[in-house]
């Protein structure tokens, strides 16, 4: 089931199958957001959690329990509830379940997003509460995924990945299977904007680390027209785009933990985590993503 929120700027589906935005659109009718072409990459803005990127091994072990656990997590995969849709905010929630319990993550939860517009600016507020009677370690992420050019009239090269101040991040290495090598390199270094290319990406993604910015964004060169998300809770930053000529789309992906590493166990307690909660106790995050368009 989906259901829209909207101003006088924005309008925003949100899917209730992983609580996804699936549509963003300027007060034009511009969509704003990848299409999710399941040629190139069907996913729209899939929320990460309770892991992002890759486990070692492919899976997690607790209390001598074994639970396959595939890229990013389950929550993208689910059915959520919607609660509550005021016109420019709607809220869904996910109760874990014994199927979930069983098969997926040996922990009972409760995961609530509440989508809200502001202007033009979409806050997308993430609640995770342990409903259990141990500590619950979790990581999250956000994977949204922009739709560029921003109209026929431009190109990849019109573009450029610009942070609110110069920069020379450190990038993680996650080559060749996805899961931290250990080693870190400097791709661009004191610089304050990445220009785009049709083979920036044909290597896969580049994991940002070390950021001072408050803010990144993808902003159209010579024009007011931008789209920028608020980093300012994470501690990585993900991007990426699928290896299409021309480029379709980039992922500006905020995260606030990492893949496991090639040398880690599969213990879901030595994988490092965003957060311990405690039981009874909530862990939550926002994203703030601002359409100048």
């Amino acid at each position: 089931m989906q259901t829209t929120i909207s101003n006088e700027f924005l309008t925003v589906t949100i899917d209730t199958h992983g609580a996804e935005v699936v549509s963003v659109k300027n007060s034009k009718g511009e969509e704003l957001i990848w299409q999710a072409d399941p040629a190139i990459w069907d996913r729209h803005s899939p929320v990460l959690f309770p892991w992002a990127g890759r486990l070692a091994n492919g899976e997690l072990i607790h209390n001598g329990k074994h639970y396959s656990g595939g890229q990013h997590g389950f929550i993208r995969d689910l059915e959520h509830t919607l609660k509550q849709n005021n016109g420019i905010s709607a809220q869904l929630i996910f109760r874990a379940d014994e199927e979930t319990k069983t098969l997926r993550f040996p922990f009972d939860f409760e995961f609530t997003s509440v989508f809200t517009l502001d202007g033009h600016t979409l806050h997308h507020e993430v609640h995770v509460k342990n409903c259990g009677d141990e500590n619950m370690r979790c990581g999250i992420g956000f994977h949204p995924g922009f739709n560029i050019p921003f109209d026929e009239n431009h190109t990849t090269t019109d573009y450029e990945i610009r942070f609110e101040q110069e920069e020379s991040p450190i990038i993680l290495d996650c080559l060749p299977h996805g899961l931290l090598s250990g080693k870190s390199f400097y791709q661009w270094k004191n610089t304050q904007a990445i220009p785009l290319t049709d083979t920036l990406f044909d290597n896969d993604s580049f994991c940002l680390a070390g950021l001072r910015s408050k803010t990144i964004g993808i902003y159209e060169k010579n024009s007011e027209r931008k789209i920028i998300c608020d980093i300012s809770e994470y501690p990585y930053t993900l991007l990426w785009s699928a290896p299409t000529k021309p480029m379709r789309f980039i992922c500006i992906e905020p995260w606030q933990s990492l893949p496991a590493a090639e040398t880690d166990t599969s213990e879901w307690n030595e994988h490092a985590a965003a957060a311990c909660i405690a039981p009874n106790e909530s862990y939550s995050i926002t994203l703030h993503t601002t359409f100048e368009r």
